[in-house]
Order: structure tokens, then C-alpha cells, then sequence
């Protein structure tokens, strides 16, 4: 289920305006997750909404949720969907926690919306 769930997540981030999307894959490196799906929203609306997609998305297609981490004005939100953990931040807050670098050894998927 975790290419299906990874294209269905990756999708909804950029159909809801999410920038710079990026895919880490945990897959052999990691027993929690597959992968992690990394974007930027303009703001705490707009990261809220690709929150309440990704969520609604999630559960109508039978996958589920382990976990929502963050509220409306947090300026990074996190859903944890199991085999796909997504990190939505807001603004420059992105490049405070730099996951692409702390992460960097892990190949990059390019994603296909």
C-alpha cells in the first residue's frame, strides 16, 4: 500500500498549493516508516488545509492515521499515516529544522503530481 499511499498523500499536498515537495525514503532504514513527504505552505491556513486533506484522503481510500501533531498555528504540522509520515511547515520555518539535510544520506523520490 505504500506507493499508492504515497502518490494519493504526495498528490493532495500539491493539489492543495504545497511548495517544494519532497520525498525521503526510509524504506531499509527505518522500521517506523517508508517514506517522508516534506512540503511548504505559505501560511497556517493553507498548512492546516493540507493537513485536513491529506487526513480526509487518507481515511476515505482505507488507510489510517497513527497521529496529527501540530494545531492551526503551529508553523509545522505533522501527519503520520503509518508507512507515510508528512511534514507540512510554514514559511522559512522549514529551513530551521532542515529534515532534507538532517536526513541527507537517504535517497530523494521524485515526485510525480
Amino acid at each position: 500500500m505504500s506507493n499508492k499511499l504515497l502518490e494519493l498523500i504526495t498528490k493532495t499536498v500539491d493539489d492543495r498549493l504545497g511548495e517544494d515537495i519532497v520525498v525521503l525514503d526510509f524504506r531499509n532504514h527505518n522500521p517506523f516508516c517508508d517514506y517522508f513527504v516534506i512540503a511548504t505552505a505559505l501560511n497556517h491556513r493553507m498548512a492546516k488545509s493540507i493537513v485536513d486533506s491529506v487526513e480526509e484522503k487518507v481515511l476515505a481510500s482505507g488507510g489510517a492515521i497513527r497521529a496529527l501533531e501540530g494545531n492551526e498555528d503551529s508553523d509545522w504540522l505533522l501527519i503520520d499515516c503509518y508507512d507515510v509520515v508528512v511534514h507540512i511547515f510554514v514559511g522559512a520555518e522549514r529551513h530551521v529544522y532542515q529534515l532534507e539535510r538532517l536526513w541527507g544520506d537517504l535517497p530523494k523520490i521524485e515526485v510525480q503530481v
